[in-house]
């Protein structure tokens, strides 16, 4: 049965969810200079990704997201594999993650009185296929019917494999947005949408973020909104744009505020924004209502363990 995460909000002040796949892949001994970034490992080594879910579920994170966000047909079968075996390893990544999930609960979690952690599904926009960091412009020109495309046979299969949650994640314009909202509500699934953005009120493309939070809530699908993947600095008056329109539970997980080399599938460190200011920024989005608190690239298993052992 799968959970219901409107109705663990009831009960719960905050959730926590994972950090970065591709930063701590990379502590892992990865290379991910790939158009396929993680979903490389994906494909190459299954038991590390099976890892990395575990290590976050023991630092403290209330959910899992899958190691799909760049998990595509077309990325695979441009590399060479078949449509069907792109298939197989879509559905792979859910797989590895619900067997994480138990192996850790049985053997960890459930001594320790932790709560069962929800699985979501990463939906990555059309511009982390391209692999060239246009997932943070959202310049792409493609027609609704072309996103309807891209997006829906991957949000069917990990919806059918059993996940929790759909987790529409970096999403850099509206229009994608609402595409994905339209697939999720048709398939009867949840989904959360999370914008990437540029500054403290517009998403990647210079969309005002309140404009895309008022059109999501004609979906009842769409069960949290919020932004990813984002600097730091700027998603406390994201929070506060977004809590303007709507009551939905808000989603924040930034980055560390460094800039991204789509050359190099790397991020450039700057000193400003760094790790050890991380928690203190998790303390702000709290505090301003973010219900669901977690990181995205730059950071680790060490980020959401101080989230978890200092948020209440």
């Amino acid at each position: 049965m799968r959970q219901n995460l409107t109705d663990i909000l009831t009960t719960s002040p905050l959730l926590i969810t994972d950090g970065a796949a591709g930063t701590h892949l990379e502590s892992m001994g990865c290379d991910l200079n790939d158009e396929l970034w993680t979903a490389k490992v994906l494909k190459d080594s299954p038991e590390l990704i099976k890892q990395l879910h575990r290590d976050y579920f023991q630092a403290g994170a209330d959910f899992g997201v899958t190691v799909s966000y760049q998990a595509t047909i077309e990325g695979y079968v441009n590399k060479g594999l078949s449509a069907a075996e792109a298939e197989d390893l879509i559905k792979a990544s859910a797989t590895l993650l619900l067997e994480a999930r138990d192996e850790w609960w049985q053997e960890q979690g459930k001594a320790e009185q932790r709560r069962y952690p929800i699985a979501a599904a990463s939906i990555g926009p059309y511009g982390a296929f391209l692999a060239d960091g246009s997932e943070y412009r959202g310049d792409y020109q493609l027609s609704t019917q072309q996103l309807r495309q891209f997006h829906q046979q991957r949000i069917e299969l990990l919806w059918h494999q059993g996940v929790d949650l759909i987790a529409a994640e970096t999403i850099p314009r509206l229009d994608e947005a609402l595409v994905i909202a339209e697939i999720v509500q048709e398939l009867g699934a949840k989904c959360w949408i999370t914008f990437s953005a540029k500054n403290a009120s517009q998403i990647s493309n210079g969309q005002e973020i309140a404009e895309c939070i008022r059109a999501l809530e004609a979906f009842d699908g769409v069960v949290a909104v919020g932004v990813n993947c984002t600097p730091p600095q700027f998603i406390g008056g994201l929070i506060e744009q977004i809590k303007a329109q709507t009551a939905k539970p808000i989603v924040v997980y930034g980055n560390l505020g460094n800039s991204y080399d789509p050359d190099t599938k790397t991020w450039c460190e700057h000193d400003s924004h760094g790790a050890t200011h991380y928690l203190d920024y998790a303390k702000q989005w709290h505090a301003l209502g973010a219900k669901i608190i977690g990181g995205c690239c730059g950071t680790t298993p060490t980020e959401i363990k101080q989230i978890f052992s200092t948020i209440e």
